[in-house]
């Protein structure tokens, strides 16, 4: 197992003249993990103090995909000690409870295509878009400018319309993206990435003797809110039946579960999310789900299989518009027909 310490990263000196950098220029480069940086940027007055106390800047890189942090100035000594205030920073972030969840452990449910279809139109029947084959990664969601209906006394321009019960394209899950979650994990260094690879890899057996190596599938039908009311819901999702104790179990015992984690159950239905605030702007941000409930509450979504599960890193997605799959398992095959 790697050192699981509180380090971040390390700093490395970079050379005068690359990037571009003037000669004067002192730059130290931070190997930060992507979900440190997003927790790190949160913290604009403590990274302005540092910058002007140090008379130093701090550049954040501008892709999910690259996971450094640049320090740069004109004294060495000046970057020095800013480079060493930035990794207490980094410290105190990752002993932070509210420190984001960077991975999480998942059954991909948008490799069925019919599926993906179905939710599509789900969103578009909640939006009012008349193109039934229209994907919310188009752009599509409620316009607002529309023209109304020229009845003006009539029942459908009398009732509210999504944006009037906090609904638009923001609040849908991307159906490219649908899936289960199983474990969340706090992930904030290379080593512990593929410490959790490792796990997941070496647990397939147990996964296949807890299945009795038989192919697993799963009803999803209705749906469910999981807490508040119908008129002031924060997240709508399809209830399914708990699966998936032994990569939990697996996970923990690794010591790749923060502490505070240890214990607490992940409710998988609760994971099937369809719509909910993913960046709320204020704690009482909610949105009116009585017409969602009345027109998709018994639906039948159908059956399907799950063929693998994945070290999956969130707000990274691969070309098909799925999470980056860190490491991966098989589940059992379905038998041929």
């Amino acid at each position: 197992m790697p050192d699981e310490g509180t380090s971040g990263g390390e700093a490395k000196e970079v050379n005068d003249g690359e990037r571009g950098s003037s000669p004067s220029t002192v730059r130290k480069v931070i190997e930060v993990s992507a979900c440190l940086i997003r927790f790190i940027k949160q913290r604009g007055s403590t990274l302005r103090k540092i910058e002007e106390e140090m008379g130093v800047k701090i550049v954040f890189p501008s892709s999910n995909l690259e996971e450094f942090v640049t320090i740069e100035g004109s004294l060495n000594d000046s970057v020095n000690r800013a480079s060493e205030k930035f990794q207490a920073l980094m410290d105190k972030a990752i002993a932070s409870p509210n420190l984001d969840y960077s991975h999480f452990v998942s059954l991909p449910l948008a490799i069925h295509p019919e599926l993906v279809d179905k939710l599509v139109k789900f969103q578009n029947s909640i939006l009012g878009n008349s193109n039934a084959s229209l994907n919310e990664n188009s752009g599509s969601g409620y316009d607002e400018n529309a023209p109304e209906n020229g009845n003006e006394d009539s029942e459908a321009s009398m009732s509210p319309t999504p944006s009037d019960l906090g609904i638009d394209h923001s609040i849908f899950v991307k159906s490219t993206a649908f899936h289960l979650t199983i474990l969340r994990l706090k992930l904030w260094s290379k080593e512990r990435v593929s410490a959790a690879s490792e796990v997941l890899k070496s647990i397939r057996p147990k996964v296949i003797d807890a299945l009795e190596n038989q192919p697993v599938s799963i009803s999803l039908k209705g749906l469910a809110l999981m807490r508040g009311s119908l008129s002031e819901a924060r997240v709508v999702y399809i209830p399914v039946e708990e699966v998936g104790k032994v990569i939990t179990n697996a996970f923990v015992d690794a010591g790749l579960v923060m502490e505070e984690d240890v214990g607490k159950e992940l409710k998988l239905g609760q994971s099937a999310q369809l719509l909910h605030f993913r960046e709320l702007r204020r704690k009482n941000d909610s949105f009116d789900a009585w017409r969602i409930f009345e027109q998709f509450g018994s639906e039948e979504w159908g059956e399907y299989l799950i063929r693998e599960a994945h070290l999956s890193q969130r707000f990274v997605y691969d070309e098909n518009g799925y999470y980056h799959c860190c490491a991966s398992i098989p589940f059992p095959k379905s038998l041929p027909v």
